[in-house]
């Protein structure tokens, strides 16, 4: 078998595994765990695309290998986009993020609470190839949390069919999720 290598240079394991899966056993993929003394790269890009791009770069220089990095938030209609880049940022924990989000969305009325996650993926060669991948999943915010599954924002985070984030399975969230989009469409391109 033709054991291809690549380094995500990310800590979760949901988000490994998930790329492990599409990926198919002739990968083997590390992670940033595999690479302690790496460190964190600074997301100073205004756009999930930039700071995907700067992560992959900065792994592929630092470790000599195929890398991919990746940024993803949440984009909301009447907070003109926001927390956008910072989702992460937003607040110090998932649960104070989504407190906040409802508390700024309070009184606002459901046609206008639309929102979508965005995920921008970026792989990095060591010749110098480069690759980027998007996904975008379209929804609303809710009045209120729902559900125990997912992380991040996805128990106020409501599908068109009006169940969160949270309420899916891992495979249903991985067929509609904005970050299973970005895996389909880079796994095409790293295949080339």
């Amino acid at each position: 078998m033709n054991e291809r290598r690549i380094v995500f240079a990310t800590t979760n394991a949901g988000k490994l595994a998930e790329l492990s899966e599409l990926l198919g056993p002739e990968w083997q993929v590390s992670s940033a765990r595999d690479f302690p003394e790496v460190g964190e790269v600074d997301e100073t890009a205004e756009t999930f695309a930039g700071n995907a791009e700067l992560k992959a770069r900065a792994w592929c220089a630092a470790t000599g290998l195929l890398s991919l990095g990746d940024d993803s938030g949440l984009c909301v209609s009447a907070l003109d986009g926001r927390p956008g880049v910072r989702s992460a940022r937003y607040a110090p924990t998932d649960v104070e993020r989504n407190q906040k989000l409802l508390a700024e969305l309070e009184g606002v009325e459901p046609a206008r609470r639309t929102a979508r996650f965005e995920c921008a993926l970026c792989a990095v060669w060591p010749s110098g190839r480069i690759e980027p991948a998007r996904g975008v999943c379209e929804g609303r915010i809710g009045l209120a949390a729902r559900g125990e599954g997912g992380f991040g924002y996805d128990p106020v985070f409501e599908l068109p069919n009006g169940r969160t984030m949270a309420e899916l399975t891992r495979a249903e969230k991985a067929t509609v999720s904005h970050r299973g989009a970005a895996f389909r469409a880079l796994v095409t391109k790293l295949s080339l």
